[in-house]
């Protein structure tokens, strides 16, 4: 395969996972928002966390006068200055899927460019709080189509592999800053930790990975956020969790270095970070700090990207 259009396969996948994580960081932020101030302790920063945890505080400022509802949502969703806004995502995985036409399923292919025409009917419209949330909704609605599509009609070769790769990075990386929005998210002095608001914004992050059944399923308690980050970092029956994701890594570096008859540093940093999420203790994570944990495996994820874009995008 040429290594541009391996390029374009993997940012594609790239790109429509990282649009459905601006949905669920805008959601997470409108169900914290929508607690009653009382009940928070006072002002809380739910706009200022969704704003550094799914786009660039930087390339925010020269646009909008302050934080808020408002102003975070125009940039996180429709912002054309904004490159990992939802418009943004849609419009180069478009654009991607555009260049590699002849190696995507007719449905993948219908689904970006049917998602880029209807995109421009939202941004038409002055959405209220409900319609932003159908807009939210049918966002998330692409990714589970565009990754349902691929599952379902690709043959089992590169073109597939690098798919895989894009979707299992992005994915981790924005599992790993959902989770760190918990840390972005102070609790008010009022408020203790294991307290009511702790443990709302816990159960809304579970909600924005689609893990709350799965949870009690697993752990069969209320919710606590030792078990919460268990099951995003560690388990590997969670798709979402840092472990599923690079097994899907290493399984489909595994495939690309057999067919092309060549192993590399991405092979190698990817198996050797799934062996240390493997040799995990979540207790052993806590103790040393969840935030500084997190911190630590996004960047060495994006090690991880790096080494593929050499090895096989450049």
């Amino acid at each position: 395969m040429l290594s541009r259009t391996a390029d374009n396969l993997y940012w594609l996948s790239r790109y429509v996972e990282r649009a459905e994580f601006v949905a669920r960081i805008l959601d997470a932020a409108h169900r914290l928002a929508s607690l009653p101030t009382s009940y928070g302790g006072g002002e809380t920063n739910e706009w200022a966390s969704a704003l550094a945890s799914a786009g660039d505080p930087e390339v925010f400022k020269p646009h909008y006068d302050g934080v808020n509802a408002a102003t975070v949502c125009d940039f996180l969703a429709f912002s054309p200055h904004n490159p990992s806004s939802i418009r943004s995502c849609i419009e180069s995985a478009r654009e991607n899927a555009r260049s590699v036409r002849t190696a995507l399923t007719t449905e993948m292919w219908d689904t970006i460019n049917g998602a880029w025409l209807e995109l421009r009917s939202y941004e038409k419209k002055d959405l209220d709080r409900d319609a932003f949330t159908r807009f939210l909704d049918w966002v998330k609605g692409i990714s589970l189509t565009f990754d349902g599509s691929a599952y379902r009609t690709m043959l089992r070769n590169d073109t597939y592999w690098f798919t895989r790769l894009g979707t299992a990075i992005e994915r981790a990386d924005n599992t790993a800053r959902i989770l760190d929005v918990k840390y972005k998210i102070l609790l008010p002095d009022t408020e203790k930790i294991g307290g009511s608001l702790d443990y709302f914004q816990w159960t809304t992050i579970l909600r924005e990975v689609s893990a709350f059944n799965a949870y009690h399923w697993v752990y069969r308690e209320s919710v606590k956020p030792l078990l919460v980050a268990d099951l995003l970092i560690l388990n590997r029956q969670m798709p979402r969790s840092f472990a599923n994701c690079y097994g899907v890594l290493v399984e489909h570096l595994d495939l690309i270095a057999d067919a092309y008859g060549r192993r590399g540093a991405s092979q190698r940093l990817a198996s050797n970070l799934l062996a240390r999420l493997e040799s995990e203790d979540i207790d052993r994570v806590f103790a040393s700090g969840l935030h500084e944990f997190v911190i630590a495996f996004i960047g060495e994820n994006n090690k991880v990207g790096a080494a593929i874009a050499e090895q096989y995008l450049g």
